[in-house]
């Protein structure tokens, strides 16, 4: 007897419908065909023992299984799920015609019960293009699949209640969810807040004009000055999600994994900060089983590195790629896959080995040429693509001390949703440009050419501040989000002075200061 049913691989964003194949014969072999990793191998055993504890026995015959399409790797253990029913099919426990109207996922635990898997939303979205009816998957990853409209998604227990449902002996109710009020209920519930940051105006100003923009930033200064603070409240300036970013970007965490239980959609943008020590598989992903990076999973939201040069200079450096195009191409010998990558890059780091040049209230024993040496562990090409650089100097213990908060968040992303707004209807016939610092080198001219007087007092600034060439155009994207943000047509002389002062780390004086 020959039964089929259906589940789906996933390979990077793409998602692969599964046509498993089960034909039995007279005969004690198990054969399974399909180019199965070690995980779906295993999954005979666990399938046995599962069948059992359920009632059922293993079929004693001739057992041949064929995943198609055979010339595919299928990899992960959700495919047990699949194969124990298209095995008891075959076997005469289950008759149902419903098996070619469903696609089934997930793992199946010695007890029966399933367990959650990599990738229910994706899966769920393929399984409504392919028009299935519908989608059994493990109960915690129902409602990470029942964000897909016009689908029946079903989230089961364990073996047995699949049976039940295939052979009609019992009804259940698909799992419906009210995907817009959950997603923009929970889309003003931070964490942090800029309420609790006294003091640091300026380094506010400039996470607020980065926000506004779309803009990678790097902050500098001594231990304790608030550098990783400040990061942390970012994503709570910048505009919401839009429900397709929210998708996208829920996908790529369904995918990784990183969905938590019972979670439908990301609703607040993503704030990875990965460990120095990260190596560049993890930071741009790839892997035996290829799997996102951080740039990825920060996809829609934003990077954080602390301790910038403690970086290893090679893992920093297949960031430019990357911070340039917005995607990522991972090519291997078995594999070549996609992902996207599109994120604010805000980085901190001290201004010397010592940690203390330039803090007024400690003494900084580094050499010039320390410094120097220090600095220079960011290359230029990775500085180049870092629009506001902003130092940093330690709070005062009166400005600590003062009961008054700062300004709270909410006030500060009204201006950033504003801002943005104007730039949205600016690049409205513009593939793939949403924000300012997405410009090209025509569109800053189109946009953000300044008058006779700023072009009169760019060419000063550069001559006097010993700015190199590569900070003209960053000067100008950030002057038109300045512009923005005071809600300006053109970009004016005020403008321009903001950006250029947002460029520190380009001076030619720094550690001679």
């Amino acid at each position: 007897m020959l039964v089929k049913t259906y589940c789906a691989a996933v390979n990077g964003l793409e998602v692969t419908t599964i046509t498993i194949e089960v034909s039995m014969n007279p005969g004690v072999m198990y054969h399974l065909t399909g180019l199965g990793d070690k995980a779906v191998m295993e999954g005979r055993d666990r399938i046995a023992a599962a069948m059992q504890y359920c009632g059922y026995k293993f079929p004693k015959a001739d057992i041949t299984v064929n995943m198609a399409p055979a010339d595919l790797k299928k990899e992960g253990s959700g495919f047990d799920l699949p194969l124990a029913i298209a095995l008891l099919a075959a076997h005469g426990n289950i008759e149902s015609d419903k098996l070619a109207s469903y696609m089934l996922v997930g793992e199946l635990g010695l007890d029966g019960k399933l367990q959650p898997v990599k990738g229910a939303l994706p899966i769920a979205i393929k399984a409504r293009a392919e028009q299935f009816k519908g989608l059994i998957v493990p109960k915690d990853n129902v409602k990470e699949a029942a964000v897909v409209n016009n689908l029946d998604v079903y989230g089961m227990e364990n073996l047995l209640d699949v049976v039940k449902f295939l052979t009609g002996m019992e009804e259940y109710n698909p799992t419906v969810i009210d995907t817009r009020k959950e997603f923009y209920e929970q889309q003003y519930n931070f964490d942090f807040d800029f309420s609790d940051v006294r003091g640091q105006e300026n380094v506010k100003r400039a996470l607020e004009v980065a926000a506004a923009g779309g803009h990678n930033l790097i902050m500098v200064g001594p231990p304790g000055s608030g550098k990783s603070m400040m990061a942390k409240r970012l994503p709570s300036i910048l505009p919401p999600l839009s429900l397709s970013e929210s998708l996208e970007t829920t996908q790529i965490h369904s995918i990784a994994g990183k969905l938590g239980c019972n979670t439908s959609l990301i609703s607040q943008r993503p704030f990875r900060s990965p460990h120095h020590t990260i190596s560049e598989v993890a930071l741009v992903g790839g892997g035996t089983n290829p799997m996102p990076g951080e740039i990825s999973l920060a996809h829609n939201g934003v990077l954080f590195c602390d301790e910038l040069p403690e970086f290893n200079k090679h893992t920093l450096e297949v960031l430019r790629q990357p911070l340039e195009d917005r995607e990522i191409t991972i090519s291997r010998a078995k594999y070549n896959i996609e992902y996207p990558c599109s994120f604010m890059f805000v980085a901190s780091m001290n201004p010397c080995p010592c940690g203390y040049y330039g803090d007024p209230t400690h003494h900084c024993v580094c050499t010039p040429g320390q410094i120097q040496r220090y600095m220079n562990k960011i290359s230029g090409p990775l500085l180049d693509r870092i629009d506001i650089q902003c130092e940093i100097t330690p709070v005062p213990f009166k400005d600590i001390s003062k009961a008054v908060p700062g300004e709270p968040s909410k006030d500060i992303r009204e201006r950033v949703i504003a801002a943005r707004a104007i730039q949205t209807e600016r690049f409205k016939d513009c593939v793939g440009i949403h924000s300012n610092a997405q410009m090209t080198e025509r569109m800053i001219h189109q946009y953000a050419e300044p008058d006779e007087e700023g072009i009169s007092m760019l060419r000063m600034a550069m001559e006097r501040l010993s700015l190199s060439a590569r900070a003209y155009s960053r000067i100008l994207k950030v002057a038109r989000t300045i512009a923005d943000l005071a809600n300006s047509e053109c970009v004016k002389v005020e403008h321009l002075a903001e950006a250029i002062s947002y460029r520190q780390l380009d001076r030619g004086d720094w550690a001679e200061r």
